[in-house]
């Protein structure tokens, strides 16, 4: 086992903690969950990339940090209106 696979083992329970609060919480907390999740998730991604060697798997996890910031907000937006 390499180092960068016991990086990623590493940073799995860490990822349990969000996902609860993001399934179970209030409306508030889950959006801090969600974003808390998806920053655990993008470090995963590129722990995986740095472990298989794969350089193409860095463009995923900038991908999903740059789109979900403003999914988050425009989600927040749509509760707000009309729920």
């Amino acid at each position: 086992m390499t180092a960068w696979l016991f990086a990623i083992l590493l940073c799995l329970p860490p990822l349990v903690l969000p996902l609860w609060t993001a399934a179970t919480g209030r409306l508030p907390d889950r959006f801090v969950a969600v974003q808390l999740a998806t920053n655990v998730v993008a470090l995963l991604l590129v722990l995986a990339s740095f472990a298989f060697d794969q350089d193409s798997l860095i463009d995923l996890p900038l991908t999903l940090v740059a789109l979900t910031l403003p999914g988050t907000l425009m989600y927040a937006l749509f509760i707000e209106r009309w729920l």
